[in-house]
């Protein structure tokens, strides 16, 4: 028991650090990026738009590189039927990271939005904003408890101590420095917590290398000597599905909160881009030691080694293929390195994603729907009560769901088939509208919760050419599950249907409208006759500090009378090119 007491030790100075460097960040930016009307809670959110290039570069880097992606990686290199061909996040991740870099982030930052939300809400209508934030939580709050019951599943393996309290003890450290310091501290920490990864993860390969039980890898890559080789290969059959599951990582990495908080952040537009693509390279750096520890897991004897002769792909635990390398092949006083930067992993991942989902409900829903006339102290308490509530929810969920990656699947499939296209729509189509929004949302839900998912056991009811009946063994129970597998790129397909719908419905409806074929009086969600009511929303007050904001770049819109908070979001077509676009015109037309 003198080791796993030694990992415990560790483990506990390991959260101390991060703790007291969560609150150190918390104290130290206590007062910046706050107006002088006290706008605190916009600070909270986006941390005053001063992260500069060295901490944003980490925290956005920390975007996505966190325990799911650390331990997927080499659990896709290591598994037989897959290989490094199949462990698509590094690239398809630092991919997104380069695309919403080139298209998205300038867009986003030089507007001045807070949430990823804004647009939406600004253009659709509240209504229509408060749709789209259901599959933005569901991904956020999925994916926080995904990576802590794997936080709980890895200390377990290790250290030996209880799941539950493992998991519990990770949670309330995140929300208490995340609760006390917002972007602030989550930015800051992700600093210490991306260096530890760095670090405890290459400490632990050379060891793992010159173990006796492992064979050199160069010759497991191309040859069968345990296993079947671990670059892997992509059959014929499968490249359909290689290739929408790589569009999703691409796309589908975009439109998350977590990622425009960061781009929301950076100082300037420009910086905004260059942090995107500082992350893209610092995705691409940090998924090296995983693949390393994938391909060293293929190419072991397991049976020269304390885990036993039968290897972990036969006992089901390939996703725990980094932790068991850690344990089994490494001295233990390396494994403690390596299991302080999965604990880092997780941590970055977990507040980030827990500050994201508070952020949208505290302006977006709670400010911008139901309390326009809210006070900023009146928000940032209710930012500290869902950063709370949210990371209890997705502690339990890691606690009691066994089926919380699957859900994590789907909700992450919905934020690609759903939200990608909106943004699109509501950043470079002209004149879509609320209609073509929810036509859009209904076709992308419908087409991709008909294909079904299996990691819920969600049978499908739409069957897209090329499914087969696939059968799965689970070599503990010997239980033989019986799946459809979805060849067609679907996912992929499901998004551009739901695109077009949005692009069709919206020109379809306006005409009707403008062309008198259809009644005024029907245009209930005043999408396209009433888009000049007295609700319009002052794009201008969506920024409440101007500073590195190119106005030239903000789009049009009329001064609304009389509005308190730049938020009651009904409908306004800001994005169009009608009236006037400089800001001087429109002080002149007011």
């Amino acid at each position: 028991m003198a080791i796993h007491a030694e990992g415990l030790v560790a483990i506990v100075i390991f959260y101390l650090l991060i703790l007291v460097v969560g609150i150190w960040a918390a104290w130290k930016n206590k007062n910046s990026g706050v107006s002088e009307s006290g706008d605190r809670s916009e600070s909270i959110m986006v941390g005053g738009r001063d992260i500069g290039l060295f901490v944003g570069g980490f925290t956005m880097t920390a975007t996505w590189v966190g325990g799911g992606y650390i331990n997927g990686t080499a659990e896709y290199v290591y598994l037989p039927d897959y290989g490094l061909a199949w462990a698509q996040a590094p690239f398809g991740y630092a991919l997104s990271l380069v695309v919403g870099g080139l298209f998205f982030a300038k867009p986003m930052r030089s507007r001045g939005y807070v949430t990823m939300l804004d647009p939406f809400q600004q253009l659709y209508g509240k209504r229509m904003g408060g749709l789209l934030f259901i599959p933005a939580l569901m991904g956020e709050i999925f994916w926080s408890a995904a990576i802590l019951s794997a936080l709980g599943a890895t200390l377990s393996v290790i250290v030996d101590i209880n799941i539950n309290m493992s998991v519990v003890i990770s949670a309330l450290i995140a929300i208490f420095y995340t609760l006390v310091g917002g972007l602030y501290s989550v930015a800051y920490t992700d600093v210490v917590q991306l260096f530890c990864i760095f670090l405890g993860l290459w400490i632990s390969v050379p060891f793992a290398l010159s173990n006796p039980a492992v064979s050199d890898i160069s010759v497991t890559a191309k040859e069968v000597i345990y296993q079947s080789p671990w670059l892997g290969k992509i059959e014929p059959e499968d490249k359909w599905l290689w290739a929408d599951n790589f569009c999703l990582l691409m796309l589908g990495g975009i439109p998350w909160q977590v990622y425009f908080q960061r781009v929301l952040s950076a100082s300037s537009a420009t910086y905004a881009q260059v942090l995107s693509f500082l992350a893209a390279f610092g995705c691409l750096v940090m998924a090296v030691p995983s693949v390393l520890i994938g391909a060293i897991g293929a190419s072991t004897d397991w049976n020269q080694t304390t885990y036993g002769s039968i290897p972990p792909k036969d006992k089901d635990q390939s996703d725990m293929i980094l932790p068991i390398v850690l344990q089994h092949l490494c001295p233990p006083y390396v494994s403690f390195f390596g299991l302080g930067a999965v604990s880092a992993a997780v941590m970055s991942s977990a507040d980030s994603s827990i500050l994201s989902a508070s952020s949208m409900f505290a302006r977006n829903i709670y400010q911008l729907a139901f309390r326009q006339s809210a006070s900023d102290t009146e928000i940032v308490w209710v930012m500290r009560f869902t950063i709370f509530v949210f990371g209890a929810l997705a502690t339990a969920m890691a606690l009691l769901t066994g089926s919380v990656y699957g859900l994590w699947y789907l909700s992450s499939d919905l934020v690609y088939v759903i939200i990608f296209p909106q943004l699109i729509s509501v950043l470079f189509v002209k004149g879509t509208n609320t209609y073509g929004s929810v036509a859009g949302y209904i076709f992308g839900l419908l087409l991709r919760i008909g294909g079904g998912e299996p990691y819920l056991k969600l049978p499908p009811f739409i069957y897209y050419p090329g499914w087969v009946n696939q059968e799965r063994i689970h070599h503990v129970t010997g239980e033989v599950e019986h799946f459809i597998q979805q060849r067609f790129p679907f996912k992929t397909m499901s998004m551009l249907a739901s695109f077009l719908a949005n692009v069709v419905f919206s020109y379809l409806t306006k005409y009707l409208f403008e062309s008198g074929m259809w009644s005024h009086k029907y245009d209930f969600l005043d999408a396209v006759v009433s888009k000049h009511s007295k609700e319009i929303m002052d794009k201008a007050t969506l920024v409440s500090n101007q500073d590195n904001i190119i106005l030239s770049e903000m789009a049009p819109v009329k001064q609304a009378l009389g509005t308190s908070l730049a938020g009651t979001f009904i409908n306004t077509d800001v994005l169009s090119d009608d009236g006037p676009s400089s800001p001087e015109a429109l002080l002149n037309e007011n």
